[in-house]
């Protein structure tokens, strides 16, 4: 690994400089980088049938491929947060301090936001992790329906998605940031944010500004493992007690865009005046109750499912 040698490390420094990911980024747009596409789709076990666009111009332009009209139906509930992309997920409570764990690494919500004033509004609040791998669709969307308020872009060093044990510098700090203030009525304000990593080079977000729609395509990450964030304030969103509780373990969830993952705090409230403990979690889990973390999920309901520790 790149990470555990001193020679290694200053190969490293030199591959994460975003000139450095740009020219991959450049090569992997272009008709050149089309052989790597068969080979792809054959080492990773990609479905293309679910797919668009084939055949692909560019690695780039299969990598960033639609899916087909329907593939990826999002949860019209008004009251549910969905997923923004295909993704490994994880949730995590926002401490009073505004520090939450990514994979075994303690960031503060200011270094990632570049924004102490903003942070402190999401102390007590929940950050919603979704990890994307290499095979998984790279577009992402909107969580929930709003308005954009503001946008910023965080240049710097790129680095690789998945953290090394022991690292001196933190990976998401060195990271490119893009995201978005989404004011909703239901969730208050989130931030929406994307961060690109080794060799993604670019994180392409479509213009935007004023009303959203729930699962409205917000935009699309280039070759390379990537990440979205997604920060509620508190007491505005509640998580399924069974991601809460697989994020404690140490386990990420595969969720699909446009799933539910959370439901609007005020909702669970409401309705757990009229109905007893059960019917509670059958309302936050949006099925039969069941567990989600194992097994398949039930007729009507796409549920999450641990598919590995970090």
């Amino acid at each position: 690994m790149l990470y555990g040698t001193a020679p290694g490390r200053v190969l490293l420094k030199a591959l994460v400089r975003p000139g450095i990911s740009k020219a991959a980024g450049a090569f992997l747009s272009t008709s050149l980088s089309r052989p790597l596409i068969r080979s792809f789709i054959r080492n990773n076990g990609i479905e293309v049938d679910e797919y668009e666009g084939a055949p692909w111009r560019t690695f780039n332009d299969f990598f960033s491929r639609r899916v087909v009209a329907g593939a990826r139906p999002v949860d019209k509930d008004p009251a549910v947060l969905v997923a923004p992309a295909d993704s490994l997920l994880s949730v995590y409570p926002l401490t009073p301090e505004g520090r939450f764990a990514i994979k075994n690494t303690s960031y503060s919500t200011a270094e990632l936001l570049d924004d102490a004033e903003l942070a402190a509004r999401y102390a007590g609040g929940t950050a919603f992790i979704f990890r994307l791998t290499v095979t998984d669709y790279h577009r992402y969307c909107f969580p929930a329906a709003g308005r954009v308020t503001a946008a910023r872009r965080i240049a710097g060093e790129l680095h690789t998605v998945s953290p090394i044990p022991g690292a001196d510098v933190p990976v998401y700090h060195r990271n490119t940031r893009e995201y978005v203030l989404l004011e909703t009525e239901a969730f208050g304000t989130l931030v929406c944010m994307e961060v690109g990593a080794m060799l993604v080079g670019r994180i392409v977000n479509h213009p935007v500004s004023g009303p959203v729609a729930k699962g409205q395509e917000k935009g699309f990450f280039q070759f390379g493992g990537s990440t979205v964030v997604v920060l509620c304030e508190a007491e505005r969103v509640t998580a399924d007690d069974l991601l809460l509780k697989a994020s404690a373990r140490g386990e990420e969830t595969q969720v699909h865009y446009g799933q539910a993952v959370a439901r609007r705090t005020l909702d669970i409230i409401g309705r757990a005046a009229v109905c007893d403990k059960t019917d509670l979690l059958r309302i936050r889990l949006g099925g039969d109750g069941q567990s989600r973390l194992r097994g398949d999920a039930p007729h009507g309901f796409n549920g999450p499912r641990v598919v590995e520790r970090i």
